[in-house]
């Protein structure tokens, strides 16, 4: 797998339903961190995209902490890069170019990510996706789904067919 998609504290069930079948789509491992708005067994997930869970790798974490502490480096001990998606982001999500084992953390649908989590994410790589003034935001799934592409794109597909 490529890169490793983190939903923090997702409220909305086939939000994160769709995101699983993203992720067993396009090679990417998915990580939930708790507390979640749903339970893991309700059955509009499963209709959603749990059925896709088995085709990637979906791990739930406690808390921040936990999860960062995992994905912070990789195999080799080198720092992984992060990058936050955010409405208060400055550089475009099509602007970084890519590498294998980056990151993409997304925040709850009604509130975004925390402003103690964005302070540790270097602003270079606090994202946002163009819209159109006076918008709000895009719904989570369609903005994971962006960014993942814009990713695997970048990286020639890998794996794909």
């Amino acid at each position: 797998m490529s890169f490793d998609i983190i939903l923090y504290q997702p409220e909305i069930p086939p939000n994160t339903g769709n995101i699983i079948r993203l992720c067993a789509n396009v090679g990417a491992r998915l990580h939930l961190v708790r507390p979640l708005g749903f339970d893991l067994s309700a059955a509009r997930l499963r209709r959603a995209g749990l059925d896709y869970a088995e085709l990637t790798e979906v791990c739930v974490h406690e808390d921040w902490a936990a999860c960062q502490a995992l994905l912070a480096r990789d195999d080799q001990g080198d720092e992984r890069r992060l990058f936050a998606l955010t409405t208060k982001g400055e550089t475009r999500h099509d602007k970084p170019r890519y590498q294998p084992g980056d990151i993409f953390i997304f925040g709850p649908e009604t509130r975004g990510l925390p402003a103690e989590i964005l302070a540790g994410i270097r602003p270079e790589h606090r994202l946002r996706l163009p819209m159109r003034p006076g918008n709000r935001s895009i719904n989570l799934s369609n903005t994971v789904a962006i960014v993942a592409f814009e990713a695997w794109r970048q990286l020639d597909f890998a794996g794909g067919g």
